[in-house]
């Protein structure tokens, strides 16, 4: 892992943590996809906190001078994915969390713990 992506992961939990998202979970996912070295899940209560959080992750990371490659459902209530190439940070509602349940999905990646990093 590169400190690059330390960095962003590091970044990218607390500021989801700082707007009181649920359950975030970083899974490594390098071993068995070529998408992407990591996920970032974590889960809003509505909309606005949705918003809040992905907010949160874009400014903060920025002022690192490190920008999403892609943004996807900017304005969704849904589902709202940050593309950091090595990092894709996901937010969820908890209903379409638990719908579309990349941990399920992704259950051969490894469980990454931030006290680790």
């Amino acid at each position: 892992m590169t400190e690059r992506t330390k960095q962003i992961l590091k970044l990218a939990y607390h500021a989801l943590s700082e707007k009181k998202a649920e359950d975030i979970k970083i899974l490594a996912i390098s071993e068995i996809s070529v998408v992407s070295d990591y996920f970032v899940i974590a889960s809003g209560t509505n909309s606005s906190q949705m918003e809040a959080m992905m907010d949160a992750v874009t400014e903060t990371l920025l002022k690192e001078n490190i920008s999403a490659s892609h943004i996807e459902g900017a304005h969704c209530t849904n589902w709202i994915l940050l593309d950091y190439e090595d990092v894709v940070v996901h937010i969820f509602s908890r209903e379409d969390r638990e719908f579309y349940d990349l941990e399920r999905i992704w259950r051969d990646a490894t469980d990454v713990d931030l006290k680790a990093l």
